[in-house]
């Protein structure tokens, strides 16, 4: 397999900016679109792999969270929100849909009377069990044109990029 990568719409992106602007440096232009673009490819393939379990991506990750967070996958409203970095009116439509659909259940807070408890079902485990597997086979395939050590030296370098990038 050639490893030689072609040029893709990033490099005609960049090739443009310089010849308009050539004083302009467009490494990290190109390593952005690249990260971006990406992205968007990735959770649009997402996307497709949770509905065909009926689901959205962003409901996937409210009872893929839960169902990490291990048994007796509970969490409260507040620790769903900080660890999906979501607004509380977002966090509180997905959570209306998930009930409606009976995935999860809401209940008191049995330490904080103000507080409530967001507990994945049998069904919404059963689910995301099955969901999952799909994601993490997308992944995979995405990555399978990386060696084990490109795969690591990736995973390192986008650890620093996104540390620089929250600090």
């Amino acid at each position: 397999m050639d490893s030689t990568p072609r040029p893709d719409a990033v490099d005609a992106i960049t090739g443009q900016w310089n010849e308009v602007r050539p004083d302009l440096p467009t490494e990290a232009m190109a390593v952005f679109g690249r990260i971006f673009r990406i992205s968007r490819t990735m959770t649009d393939r997402l996307g497709q792999a949770h509905a065909a379990h009926g689901i959205a991506k962003g409901e996937f990750d409210v009872i893929g969270t839960l169902r990490r967070s291990g048994a007796p996958y509970t969490l409260s409203p507040r620790e769903l929100t900080a660890t999906l970095m979501l607004t509380t009116g977002g966090m509180t439509g997905r959570l209306d849909k998930l009930e409606r659909a009976g995935l999860i259940t809401r209940s008191p807070d049995p330490h904080d009377r103000r507080g409530l408890r967001i507990t994945l079902t049998p069904e919404g485990l059963a689910l995301v069990d099955r969901a999952v597997d799909p994601g993490v086979a997308i992944y995979e395939e995405t990555l399978a044109v990386l060696s084990p050590e490109e795969r690591a030296t990736l995973d390192d370098l986008l650890r620093r990029l996104l540390a620089s990038a929250t600090h």
